[in-house]
C-alpha cells in the first residue's frame, strides 16, 4: 500500500490526492509536518518537503509532485491526465509547470506563510501588507484562467488533464486561506465548481487545518 507524506494544505499533496483519485489508486495518509523537520522524513527526502510517496513492499519512495504524477502515469492507464498530441502534451506540462512555480510563488506561499506558519510556527501576526499584494496577485492569475477558459473546454484544452488538477489544487488552499476574491471570475468558477463536484476532490474539502478555520463558502459546491 502507498503512503502519503503530507500535510492538509500543501497544494502539491493536493495535487497528486487529485490525480491517484481520478486514477483510482489507493494510498494511506501520513501526516507530516515539514516544518519539524523529522529526521525519518529528512532521511526520506534531503529537502524536507511534502509530498513524499512510498511504498515498503517494493522499497520504493517517490518525491516531487511532477515525478509522482509522471510515475503514476506512465504506470497506470486510467484517467491519463497528460494525453493528446506533443503539442498538447507540451501544454499541459506548461501550465501545470506555470501553476506550481508562478501562481504558488505568487499566491499560495505567502498566503500559506501569514496565515499559516506564522500562527503555527512562529506565533506572530500576519502581514497584512504582504496579504494584500498575494490576494493582488490572485485577481490578476484568476484574469489568466477566465481568460484560458473562455477559448478552451477545460485549462489545457478538450479534455481534463493534470493543468486543471494543478490548478486546482494551489486554488483551493489559497481560497481555505481566504485568498481568493470570486467576484468577476465567472468562468473560473464555474470550471472550479465542476471540479468540486468530481468524487475526486470530495475528501479534500472536509479536512481542516488545526486552528485555521476556512471561509463558509470553502466545502460548498456552489459556492456563489
Amino acid at each position: 500500500m502507498w503512503l502519503m507524506f503530507q500535510f492538509p494544505l500543501c497544494p502539491f499533496s493536493r495535487k497528486i490526492r487529485l490525480l491517484l483519485g481520478e486514477k483510482g489508486v489507493g494510498y494511506e495518509l501520513v501526516r507530516e509536518s515539514p516544518w519539524q523537520r523529522r529526521d525519518e522524513f529528512i532521511d526520506m527526502n534531503p529537502a524536507g518537503q511534502t509530498p513524499v510517496m512510498a511504498d515498503d513492499s517494493r522499497n520504493l519512495v517517490l518525491i516531487d509532485s511532477q515525478a509522482i504524477c509522471e510515475y503514476f502515469e506512465e504506470t497506470e492507464e486510467k484517467s491519463p491526465m497528460i494525453s493528446g498530441t506533443a503539442q498538447n502534451r507540451a501544454e499541459i506540462r506548461r501550465l501545470t509547470t506555470w501553476f506550481d512555480q508562478q501562481f504558488y510563488g505568487d499566491v499560495v506561499a505567502p498566503l500559506m506563510n501569514e496565515k499559516m506558519r506564522k500562527r503555527l510556527v512562529d506565533r506572530t501576526s500576519p502581514d497584512a501588507k504582504m496579504l494584500r499584494e498575494a490576494m493582488k496577485n490572485a485577481v490578476s492569475h484568476l484574469d489568466y484562467t477566465d481568460y484560458l477558459l473562455d477559448h478552451r473546454n477545460w485549462l489545457a484544452g478538450a479534455t481534463l488533464s493534470l493543468a486543471d488538477l494543478t490548478a486546482a489544487a494551489h486554488i483551493s488552499v489559497a481560497d481555505y486561506l481566504g485568498g481568493i476574491d470570486w467576484r468577476g471570475h465567472d468562468l473560473t468558477s464555474r470550471w472550479y465548481a465542476g471540479l468540486k463536484s468530481r468524487p475526486s476532490f470530495r475528501p479534500l474539502l472536509g479536512e481542516r487545518m488545526e486552528v485555521i478555520v476556512p471561509p463558509a463558502h470553502y466545502d460548498k459546491v456552489d459556492f456563489l
